[in-house]
């Protein structure tokens, strides 16, 4: 008798479960996953290492419509783009989007860093970061950051009449972020760390398969190295602590090893503070030295806009003597240098493409996103959205001089709570270095093609080499 209850609940039970997966399927939005495991990655990253990512991603946008599935780095993934899409994306919360990102970038970035985080451990983490990236708290590191890029140019720039531009920027600002975020001096120490960022960031993107003859294996191997010689750092830092030893300058380890609950227990684990020194070094490193890079192009080949930048910072720099530093009231004066550095990124983001992953199935835009499918976006397809930036292909930085972009438009450095903590740091560092290149040297390209690709960053042909010229005590 209770077979034959079973039986029968089965025969009604099953159709209706089937009917119920049936469904939620048939709501999916449309696309192709492709070949399993494998599905679009391969022909993603030839997208992009060509540089025609965005064109590969919106033909398929005008084949499926604004929202489209696809399989990537091993995952059902869905597409989405426009305002409405980064709204929800940067203001969903903990229980319908997880910061979770592709296995290779989780496993060389740490589990632990903010870009995993979500919920009241993100708010934790990113409030500690702000904590020292905060501009009241950046105010008294502009001094430090001006001593740094003098000293870099001195080595690097000056006496030299060709320099590639890319490597030189990703050592200023590697250099910069050593020295303010962990107190790390000059010397073999720093050398080492980056060259095994390098090796770690060019694993980012690649199937996470550690076999020794894989980009990823090396990049794996680097990440074990940073991580021991930040765990020595952090433990020398401590110790300095109990000892009371005093410190001139406040670094992000010292800052985060200060911040403490309210029953005077540590606010972070040293797991939680190595993975957020590796993000905050892989984000600032990369992002900040390629958008100098891409100013740089910029100047060489617009005489207008160069002109205008060299004259606002030439004015800046009369008004001081050649060996006294910027300030931040300096900075603050480079508003139109500013347009031109964000327009810049309108056009051409540093970053290509972020990722969520679902918690729970998520009805968005008429169809459902499955519970743990990934969801991806990218920067530019709302960036060159004609309706948000008139005449979006043109470069124009007066676009920002009478309003801002609506909320959720321009999104280079994310939005609302998950606005980058950085991103007072990465103007800084920018507009200060460019205050020194422009009123310093002049520039030309040293071969015709100065186009790029991305690996996943930006990478330009042969560095962006380019022809330098000192000016006569600076033409001031």
């Amino acid at each position: 008798m209770d077979l034959a209850i079973c039986f029968a609940l089965a025969l009604i039970v099953l159709p209706l479960y089937v009917f119920i997966i049936k469904r939620r399927y048939q709501r999916v939005p449309p696309g192709s996953l492709g070949l399993p495991i494998i599905g679009q990655s391969l022909d993603l990253l030839r997208a992009m290492r060509a540089n025609t990512a965005e064109q590969w991603l919106q033909e398929r946008t005008k084949r499926y419509g604004p929202i489209w599935k696809l399989r990537i780095f091993g995952t059902p993934t869905v597409f989405l783009q426009g305002q409405v899409a980064n709204k929800f994306i940067y203001t969903s919360d903990g229980s319908l989007l997880s910061n979770k990102q592709p296995a290779s970038i989780r496993r060389l970035l740490g589990e632990r860093n903010l870009l995993e985080m979500s919920g009241d451990d993100h708010k934790r983490i990113r409030g500690a970061l702000l904590s020292f990236l905060k501009p009241e708290a950046l105010k008294q590191n502009v001094k430090k950051m001006d001593e740094e890029i003098r000293l870099h140019l001195e080595m690097y720039w000056h006496g030299e009449e060709e320099v590639k531009v890319l490597p030189l920027a990703k050592i200023l600002t590697f250099n910069i972020l050593a020295s303010l975020l962990f107190g790390m001096e000059s010397g073999a120490r720093r050398d080492k760390f980056i060259e095994l960022f390098q090796i770690l960031t060019d694993g980012m993107l690649s199937f996470p398969i550690n076999l020794p003859f894989m980009r990823f294996s090396h990049s794996i191997k680097a990440h074990m190295k940073i991580k021991n010689m930040l765990s020595d750092l952090l433990h020398e830092k401590r110790a300095a602590l109990e000892q009371q030893v005093p410190s001139t300058n406040q670094d992000l380890i010292t800052c985060m090893l200060n911040l403490r609950n309210e029953d005077n227990s540590a606010a972070l684990t040293d797991e939680e503070i190595l993975d957020n020194c590796i993000i905050t070094m892989v984000a600032g490193h990369d992002t900040s030295s390629i958008l100098i890079t891409f100013l740089v192009r910029l100047l060489a080949g617009d005489p207008s806009v160069y002109a205008a930048v060299v004259e606002e910072q030439e004015e800046i720099a009369k008004r001081k003597a050649s060996s006294e530093p910027l300030t931040w009231d300096d900075l603050a004066k480079m508003k139109y240098t500013w347009r031109v550095a964000t327009e810049t990124l309108r056009m051409t983001p540093p970053v290509f493409c972020s990722f969520r992953r679902a918690l729970q199935d998520i009805e968005f835009g008429g169809y459902v996103i499955p519970k743990g499918w990934q969801v991806i976006w990218t920067l530019g397809t709302t960036h060159m959205d004609e309706n948000i930036f008139p005449n979006p292909s043109k470069f124009d930085p007066m676009r920002y001089e009478q309003a801002t972009p609506p909320p959720f438009s321009f999104v280079a450095f994310g939005g609302g709570p998950r606005m980058c903590p950085g991103y007072e740091f990465s103007k800084l560092e920018t507009l200060a270095t460019i205050h020194y290149l422009v009123t310093r040297f002049r520039w030309k390209f040293s071969i015709a093609d100065n186009s790029f690709s991305r690996d996943p960053m930006p990478v330009f042909n042969q560095g962006l080499t380019i022809q330098i010229e000192e000016k006569k005590q600076f033409d001031i």
